[in-house]
């Protein structure tokens, strides 16, 4: 296990429990030896559920099983096992996902349809799903309230330390909480998620609503981080809600049946607090980005449309020549102009500006006058740095946030299957 990351917070959050919500992690011996590699949670009756999910030609297993039962808009459990991805394991993939999930909805009286499932680790070795059905019937014995840091390690790789968040929110006068776990250190870049991440909610809320605030949220939290520019095969954010706020009834299922739809601004308050949990939970990832000792926030502007300003900002983040810079401390902005050329969205070069933190660097075409290079490199010796880069062409704007690559990277991805 690497050591903990510098960037990450100096303490984890301590999440209350949710009602309608149980969850228990466990040692099964699936990769790691003396760590929790397999979490199990229970939801109650009447949870609904949505999903966003890796648009990887090559998805997993697991993938494609969630992303086929969020459809249905109900859960009941949720399985994760981690040190196996259980991706591109062909038949044996599905006979793993169909034994495990049979397997659990046995053990919690449920139907298969209603579980989901995920895996995260090597890409390409088979799955010793016995191990994970030895595992269960022990680890559902051990389901409480109150396991959510255990839970967070559970799904943990090279993550660094574990990832969590919790929020609370307004709706129609009731306070609902929501918490939310994540995993992701390296194979990480937004096309849709590059990692894992579950949040559930004891608000009622249904499905089609849900999977619209998690699309619309997910769009500039998760799918707006980068580590290494490479898209997971596992790629896997379910958002639960029990509907259990009130007490234990009646379930969301009920009072989905007994609301018509409520317009956006019924949930606002709510939309907010996920949306400031996810972003909390994507930045934690990239804070513990492998070998990171610095966080990058790309900020552009005046782009020609928020798509070309997020193309622009991407090729920043991106670019190995700006990442390797940004770890040895040098204000080299002139591979900021190279990344926004390169980019392939609409620039002009006169109309062009560039900060490093608060410093102004380059401006009509050329440096800035009154450029010093030991004031840049003052800010680039900071932990937390931010580019901003404004086109001077349009309204378009997008913000993305990544870290910097040391001979760490390379270290952990060299030896990753050693």
């Amino acid at each position: 296990m690497p050591p903990r990351s510098p960037l990450a917070p100096a303490q984890s959050p301590t999440l209350p429990p949710i009602a309608g919500v149980r969850m228990a992690a466990c040692e099964a011996g699936i990769r790691y030896k003396n760590r929790k590699d397999l979490l199990v949670m229970e939801f109650a009756p009447g949870t609904t559920v949505a999903g966003v999910f890796t648009t990887s030609l090559t998805a997993s297993a697991p993938v494609l099983r969630s992303k086929r039962h969020a459809a249905g808009g109900q859960a009941r459990a949720l399985l994760v096992n981690s040190g196996n991805s259980n991706a591109f394991t062909g038949q044996l993939g599905e006979q793993a996902v169909n034994q495990t999930l049979a397997r659990t909805a046995q053990l919690l009286g449920c139907e298969a349809e209603e579980c989901y499932v995920a895996s995260t680790g090597v890409i390409g070795e088979p799955l010793p799903y016995e191990k994970i059905l030895d595992a269960l019937p022990g680890c559902i014995g051990q389901l409480m309230e109150d396991a959510w840091n255990d839970a967070a390690i559970a799904i943990m790789t090279t993550d660094t330390f574990p990832k969590s968040a919790t929020r609370t929110a307004q709706i129609d006068g009731q306070t609902v909480t929501l918490n939310g776990i994540a995993k992701g250190s390296g194979m990480i870049a937004p096309d849709m998620a590059t990692m894992l991440a579950f949040i559930a909610t004891d608000a009622a809320i249904p499905a089609d609503q849900l999977q619209a605030m998690l699309s619309e949220v997910t769009a500039t939290t998760f799918n707006a981080i980068t580590v290494d520019s490479d898209t997971s095969t596992s790629d896997t954010v379910l958002l639960f809600a029990t509907g259990r706020a009130s007490g234990t009834g009646p379930s969301a299922l009920e009072n989905n049946k007994a609301q018509s739809p409520k317009p956006k601004a019924h949930w606002q308050d709510f939309i907010q607090a996920l949306d400031s949990l996810c972003l909390d939970l994507a930045l934690q990832i990239v804070r513990d980005g492998e070998g990171a000792s610095k966080l990058l926030t790309v900020e552009v502007s005046g782009a020609e449309s928020d798509a070309a300003a997020k193309a622009i900002a991407m090729s920043i983040a991106n670019s190995p020549l700006i990442k390797t810079a940004v770890a040895g401390q040098d204000p080299n902005w002139g591979r900021i102009v190279m990344a926004v050329g390169k980019s392939g969205q609409r620039a002009d070069r006169d109309r062009l500006r560039i900060w490093i933190g608060d410093q102004l660097v380059a401006e009509n075409g050329m440096r800035h006058p009154a450029y010093e290079e030991q004031k840049v490199a003052a800010v680039m010796r900071e932990a937390e740095i931010t580019f901003r880069v404004d086109l001077g062409i349009g309204p378009g704007r997008f913000t993305v946030w990544t870290c910097d690559f040391t001979d760490g990277y390379i270290r952990i991805n060299a030896d990753y299957r050693s």
